[in-house]
């Protein structure tokens, strides 16, 4: 399949491989976009973006990329702590009194965004009803008490990151967080990355369906497994209670969904010019960049069940996980989501990359799809 868009020449193999992906029939629609010092060299996007492969994807197809949008949530609280309304190490209780129910007087911003608050994921009852209820859901979490002491393990935070990075932004800046991001991040930036898409663009959204036959590396097995048989595995309630599925890929409240740690609309250049606007110093300082992509944690945590490596609300690469390694160096850092989006920077090199696609894979880190092509545009640069 032809690709459309634009790629420099020098990245010819890149684009022979983004359209030799479709050389499998149940692949529907995806996008890449590469940046190198601020320049775009890649932006190519092919397939059909409905489940019948009658509706051609555009540049402007709005993908679901799930937690990608993680990392914009937390620029955004780190926005706030350049401008002193926010601080890392100061507890969350501190701006939300009624978060410190449940043993959690301790936990700081910084335990949020490396992922080792004790509060990956919210206990039973069944949450789902009630996951579009911003309020409900912010009082649950308040309510929810410590699964371990902050600090002293890692447990990926699902949902309940976004919950809680977005509460603390709206505590502290009046506005809505996907509000805040919208106004500070994405609408100045010109970026195609939607926190609640406007019903006047559900029209540009894509729709997920899963592969089969991918079974994904061993990791991702185990936690297909765990999430499959043990249903009150706290990793299965991290990822259903309530639950992140490509089935909400279809259903309007989930394409309208505010919630800035787990659901996003974007296009890949949207998401890889959001790393060069980052790289660019047009977010946050060179400082507070540092310690965004600083090591904050690190060991096997709880929820992923596999090692893992974070810095303040992005994945960094891992050596110890090869199949998750974005293979564009050591310092490479930024996010996945459900079923094989994904968008990171290298800051040396001053490079973004982003993938989406439709065709949801089987692993959990980043996919082969990606990942192949990460590695032929790492040999270029």
């Amino acid at each position: 399949m032809e690709a459309k868009g634009i790629c420099a020449p020098e990245f010819d193999g890149v684009k022979s491989a983004f359209e030799a992906i479709f050389n499998d029939p149940q692949e529907r629609g995806a996008g890449l976009c590469i940046n190198v010092g601020g320049r775009t060299v890649v932006d190519l996007w092919a397939g059909s973006s409905d489940l019948d492969g009658n509706k051609a994807w555009n540049k402007d197809t709005l993908v679901n990329t799930f937690c990608v949008i993680k990392p914009f949530a937390a620029v955004a609280a780190l926005m706030l702590v350049e401008k002193g309304k926010l601080e890392l190490d100061i507890p969350v209780a501190h701006y939300w009194p009624e978060f410190a129910q449940g043993g959690k007087g301790q936990v700081t911003l910084r335990h949020v965004m490396s992922h080792t608050s004790g509060i990956p994921a919210l206990r039973l009852p069944d949450r789902n009803p009630a996951m579009y209820d911003w309020e409900q859901m912010v009082n649950v979490l308040a309510a929810e008490p410590l699964w371990w002491q902050p600090g002293t393990a890692l447990g990926y935070g699902t949902t309940t990151y976004g919950w809680i990075i977005g509460e603390l932004i709206r505590r502290t800046d009046g506005r809505a967080p996907c509000t805040f991001i919208h106004e500070e991040i994405t609408q100045p930036n010109g970026l195609e990355v939607h926190l609640g898409v406007q019903e006047q663009d559900f029209y540009r959204i894509a729709h997920f369906d899963s592969a089969k036959g991918r079974v994904g590396d061993p990791y991702s097995q185990h936690l297909r497994d765990v999430v499959t048989a043990h249903s009150e595995d706290i990793s299965t309630l991290a990822f259903t209670n309530p639950g992140m599925s490509p089935k909400r890929s279809s259903d309007p409240k989930w394409w309208a969904f505010q919630q800035p740690g787990a659901c996003s609309h974007s296009t890949a250049g949207g998401l890889a010019s959001f790393y060069s606007t980052l790289l660019a110093g047009r977010l946050i300082s060179t400082e507070m960049l540092n310690e965004f992509t600083k090591e904050q944690s690190n060991g096997m945590d709880r929820i992923w069940k596999r090692p893992m490596r974070y810095g303040l609300g992005c994945m960094m690469e891992q050596k110890a996980d090869p199949d998750a390694s974005h293979c564009m160096g050591p310092n490479t850092f930024g996010h996945i989501g459900l079923g094989g989006p994904i968008a990171f920077a290298d800051a040396e090199r001053d490079v973004s990359f982003s993938f989406v696609t439709t065709t949801s894979g089987g692993h959990t880190m980043i996919d082969p799809r990606a990942q192949n092509l990460a590695a032929l545009a790492y040999a270029v640069i």
